[in-house]
C-alpha cells in the first residue's frame, strides 16, 4: 500500500481540528489532488484541497459550529473555503459531471470517490489520499503515471478536451512543469486535433494558462512543441518562435515578448486580445521597442525590469543584469522651490526646466551630491532667464 509521507502541511495550524469537523476518520473526507501530487513529487506545497462527500451546506454548518471562518466561493459548484490561521484550504463536495460544453460543467453530487476523480483532467491530478493513514487511491494509473514524469488525460483525450478546452493548454503546461521525454501522443494529438477549440475560451482564461506556462522554469521545449502542432494558431496566430533566456529569473511578460516580432503595435494588439492588465500590455508594448540606451538611464526612464526585457530581446551585448534589476531608482536632489529661489517665475516655466535638468542630471550619472545638482540647476536657470529677456 502506497501512503503519502508525512509533511509539515499536513500538521499546518488547525489542520488536525480540520480534517476532524469534516470527518476525516470516518472516511468522509480526503486530501484531494495538487497537494497529493507534490508530496510524492517532494516539492513544496502552496495549497491543499479536500473532497468530500459532505454536502455544501453540512460543511459550512460544521465549520461554524466549529468556530472555523467558511467563505462560499464556489458554492454553486460545490466549493467552500475554509479558513485556517489565514491561510485557505479548499474543501469541494464530491462531484460528477451531467453536462459540458467545452467551458462549464453543470454538475451533480455524488458518494463515489471514483466518480469524482474521473472528472478531474490528467492522471497525476487524480490522487487522492486519507489524511490519518495516508493511504492513497489510484484509480487510473497516477502513480506509475508520475514515477514516469508522463501527463495523460483519464480516459480518451478528445472526450476530456471536448468537455473543457482548457484542458489543451493546461497538457502543455503540466508537461513542462512534470513531464519528462516526449509527451503522451494519444494526448499531443488530440491537442492538436482540437486546437480550434480554443476559440471558443475567453481570452482571460486563455491568457491566464499562457501566462503560467511562460512562467515555468524552461517552457521553451513546451513551446516549440506547440508551435510544431499549430496548437497557438487558432488564437496567437502572431506567435513567431520560442528562446531561451537565461540569467535571469524567469518573466512570463517577456518571455511572451520574445515569442512575438518587434512590432509594438501588435504588441498591443496582443495585449488587448488576452485582456492583460494595464501594467503587464504597457509593459508587453515597451518589449516590442528595440530603442536601446546606457543601461542605467534606460532604467530610470522605462523602469529596471522593462530596460532588462529591451537588452535581453534586442542586444547583443547584454549588461550586467543583476545590478541593474537591483538597482534602485534615485531621487532628482533638487526641486521646483529651488529653481524659483534661483530666479525663476513660478509657472510652466518651472516644471519646463526641471524636466531639462532632470534629464541632465540623470545623463551625467544620477549624481547624488546635492551641490553638483544644484549647480547644473543654475546653469539651466540662467539660460532660461536669458531665453525670457
Amino acid at each position: 500500500m502506497k501512503t503519502l509521507p508525512e509533511s509539515a502541511w499536513r500538521r499546518r495550524n488547525g489542520m488536525p481540528h480540520l480534517l476532524g469537523v469534516l470527518g476525516a476518520g470516518q472516511g468522509e473526507t480526503r486530501f484531494v489532488g495538487g497537494c497529493v501530487r507534490d508530496t510524492l513529487l517532494q516539492i513544496p506545497v502552496n495549497d491543499v484541497d479536500l473532497a468530500t462527500r459532505l454536502a455544501p451546506t453540512e460543511v459550512v454548518r460544521r465549520l461554524e459550529e466549529a468556530g472555523i471562518k467558511a467563505v462560499p466561493t464556489g458554492l454553486a459548484h460545490g466549493t467552500i473555503t475554509a479558513v485556517l490561521a489565514g491561510r485557505p484550504v479548499e474543501v469541494t463536495t464530491l462531484r460528477r459531471d451531467v453536462s459540458t460544453d467545452g467551458r462549464r460543467a453543470t454538475i451533480a453530487y455524488t458518494h463515489d470517490w471514483k466518480e469524482d476523480a474521473a472528472r478531474r483532467d490528467f492522471t497525476i491530478n487524480a490522487l487522492s489520499a486519507d489524511p490519518l493513514s495516508g493511504e492513497i487511491f489510484d484509480y487510473f494509473g497516477g502513480l506509475a503515471d508520475l514515477d514516469a514524469r508522463h501527463i495523460r488525460f483519464i480516459g480518451e483525450a478528445r472526450v476530456r478536451i471536448a468537455e473543457d478546452h482548457l484542458r489543451i493548454l493546461r497538457f502543455f503546461r503540466f508537461h513542462a512543469r512534470f513531464g519528462a521525454g516526449q509527451p503522451d501522443q494519444q494526448g499531443l494529438a488530440a491537442c492538436a486535433e482540437r486546437a480550434n477549440d480554443l476559440m471558443a475560451l475567453s481570452r482571460e482564461r486563455i491568457a491566464d494558462e499562457l501566462l503560467k506556462l511562460l512562467g515555468l522554469p524552461d517552457p521553451e521545449p513546451t513551446i516549440r512543441l506547440m508551435l510544431e502542432h499549430s496548437i497557438l494558431a487558432p488564437v496567437l496566430p502572431e506567435i513567431e518562435g520560442a528562446e531561451r533566456q537565461a540569467g535571469v529569473e524567469p518573466d512570463p511578460i517577456r518571455r511572451l515578448a520574445a515569442l512575438l516580432p518587434c512590432d509594438p503595435v501588435l504588441a498591443a494588439s496582443v495585449a488587448a486580445r488576452l485582456r492583460l492588465s494595464k501594467r503587464a500590455s504597457a509593459r508587453l508594448v515597451s518589449a516590442a521597442e528595440v530603442a536601446l540606451d546606457e543601461p542605467f538611464y534606460l532604467a530610470y526612464r522605462i523602469g529596471a525590469a522593462q530596460a532588462v526585457d529591451r537588452f535581453l530581446l534586442h542586444s547583443p551585448a547584454v549588461p550586467d543584469l543583476k545590478a541593474l534589476i537591483a538597482w534602485k531608482r534615485p531621487l532628482l536632489p533638487v526641486r521646483g522651490g529651488d529653481l524659483i529661489g534661483m530666479g525663476l517665475k513660478a509657472g510652466p516655466a518651472v516644471a519646463r526646466v526641471l524636466r531639462i535638468v532632470e534629464e541632465e542630471w540623470a545623463r551625467s550619472g544620477f549624481a547624488e551630491d546635492r551641490r553638483a545638482a544644484l549647480a547644473l540647476a543654475r546653469n539651466q536657470v540662467a539660460e532660461a532667464l536669458r531665453e525670457s529677456q
